[in-house]
């Protein structure tokens, strides 16, 4: 499950690739709009400024903007910039692994095996969709909410 550090970054850069070529963006616009809460927020655009994906100005006229073209960044680059991994579990990533506790050896482990291909068909949607594509907004279902209950 995404943390809600990282829900609010994917629609903090949502925002700033709307803005893309406009100029700064303040920061109480973006929490304003996103409902972000501003204090968090500055500390995940920080985040983000610090690895180059925004830009930042101070100042009256500063604010925030993309600091690469939102058609160079994916969904897959933003979430491991801001979890570290794609992978559900510490065993089946790629860049963070870390054998888990209490378990089989990871060759004798299906639950790994499992994960491992969970992770890489995640990898393949999300590292080819970019900030820039449309996103199709999806009607909630009944489904979905009794489902969302459920996990």
């Amino acid at each position: 499950m995404l943390s809600q550090k990282t829900r609010y970054a994917i629609r903090a850069m949502q925002h700033l690739a709307d803005a893309y070529g406009q100029g700064p963006v303040p920061l109480a616009e973006i929490a304003a709009v996103q409902n972000i809460p501003a204090k968090f927020l500055t500390v995940i655009l920080s985040e983000l400024t610090r690895v180059g994906i925004v830009a930042s100005q101070r100042g009256k006229d500063g604010g925030y903007w993309l600091g690469v073209s939102p058609i160079d960044i994916t969904y897959g680059d933003l979430i491991r910039t801001m979890r570290g991994s794609l992978a559900l579990v510490p065993c089946a990533s790629r860049f963070a692994h870390e054998t888990c506790r209490n378990c089989l050896d990871e060759k004798d482990c299906r639950t790994r095996a499992l994960m491992l291909q969970v992770r890489d068909a995640t990898a393949d949607l999300l590292d080819g969709i970019r900030l820039s594509d449309p996103i199709e907004l999806a009607p909630a279902s009944d489904d979905d909410v009794g489902r969302d209950a459920a996990e």
